[in-house]
């Protein structure tokens, strides 16, 4: 997903919440930047941890802009309607998974 941040960012400027300073753009770029250097980190053994803390906060910093997806969704076809809010407490696994990485990757160090 953060090579699409780049390759195709205009979705994912439509998800940046209007309220945040400086240009949605530019949002769309650190946010892909983030998401490349968290699954670095996951990928490698000895970042794996710290990695796996990083993306538990990387989705909860996106959350907000998935909760704007889901507002400018709100008037479209159901099955967009579907996709947009389904998205949203699918953060509460990913958080549980990330956590879940961080403490076995403790648990490997051992």
């Amino acid at each position: 997903m953060g090579v699409l941040h780049f390759a195709v960012p205009r979705p994912f400027d439509a998800m940046i919440p209007p309220v945040l300073p400086g240009s949605p753009r530019g949002w769309t770029q650190v946010s892909g930047v983030a998401e490349l250097a968290v699954a670095a980190a996951v990928a490698l053994p000895a970042t794996r941890r710290r990695g796996a803390l990083a993306a538990a906060g990387l989705f909860a910093a996106v959350f907000p802009a998935n909760v704007q997806m889901a507002y400018n969704w709100r008037n479209a076809s159901a099955p967009k309607r579907a996709l947009a809010f389904g998205r949203l407490p699918l953060q509460a696994p990913l958080l549980g998974w990330a956590f879940s990485v961080s403490r076995g990757a403790d648990a490997d160090r051992r």
